[in-house]
């Protein structure tokens, strides 16, 4: 099945190795070997079928490779969104640039203050959207990001977070009605409808994994999640994300799919 035609990404900065980080995964990044893993990143998507638009490194911005971030990306609109994290509120004109050359103007709609939103909180499933209460995005963003999506005839639903950073980081959604999820979300009752795939904890990073028309993107050096991606019966490629891990990043983060 293809869904995806397009993907944005941004190339990192060599300011990315002061990127935001939690500590949970220590260790600076490597610029130059960040570049490497970005130009395999981009390689993995092409396999899958999409056209990717790169965008040039910013070094105002340390995280602006995190495109998932600043914007959504739906099949009836775009939405340039407010980060919660004040030093990444610089990087959506960048972004609102490079969606104009896919959306009309009358279908970019924006999140505004005092409501935040991040795309690492929101979870695409057709055509309703989960999106994740955390310390990035505030109720606010999340009635301002429901009303936008009721205009154009789809829905959402907030998923109060206790214990890791985005939404994305520990539940990801890989189409016809399977879902990865690690921790907080094990048990959580907003996916018991789905068939969910427990992702052991001590591979809990790989719960960040990406579907793009058929094929699901793994992180390199997580086997179990690997297997278990393989045994629902997708098309499998790795990539090693090793660098953005140092700063909280992973496959979904890289990216915006539509």
């Amino acid at each position: 099945m293809k869904k995806f035609s397009h993907v944005i990404v941004k190339r990192p900065c060599r300011a990315l190795t002061e990127g935001i980080t939690s500590g949970l995964y220590p260790g600076k990044p490597d610029y130059e070997l960040a570049l490497r893993q970005h130009d395999a990143y981009i390689a993995a998507l092409k396999q899958c079928g999409v056209d990717v638009t790169v965008l040039p490194a910013d070094e105002a911005y340390p995280d602006s490779c995190f495109v998932e971030d600043p914007a959504i990306l739906t099949r009836a609109c775009a939405v340039i969104t407010n980060p919660g994290a004040p030093s990444r509120k610089g990087e959506t004109p960048a972004i609102l640039e490079a969606v104009r050359q896919f959306y009309p103007e009358d279908q970019i709609e924006f999140i505004r203050d005092p409501g935040t939103l991040e795309g690492g909180d929101v979870m695409m499933v057709g055509d309703h959207f989960f999106v994740g209460r955390s310390a990035r995005t505030n109720q606010e963003g999340i009635r301002q990001f429901a009303a936008i999506l009721a205009k154009y005839g789809m829905t959402c639903s907030e998923v109060p977070l206790t214990e890791v950073l985005h939404l994305k980081t520990g539940v990801n959604y890989l189409e016809n009605g399977n879902m990865l999820v690690s921790g907080e979300f094990v048990d959580k009752p907003d996916f018991a409808a789905y068939h969910r795939v427990r992702i052991p904890e001590d591979e809990a990073y790989a719960a960040n994994c990406i579907w793009v028309n058929d094929t699901v993107i793994v992180p390199e050096g997580y086997p179990a999640v690997l297997a278990a991606v393989r045994g629902l019966g997708y098309r499998t490629l790795t990539v090693d994300t090793s660098e953005y891990r140092k700063i909280d990043g992973g496959l979904s983060c890289l990216s915006l799919r539509f």
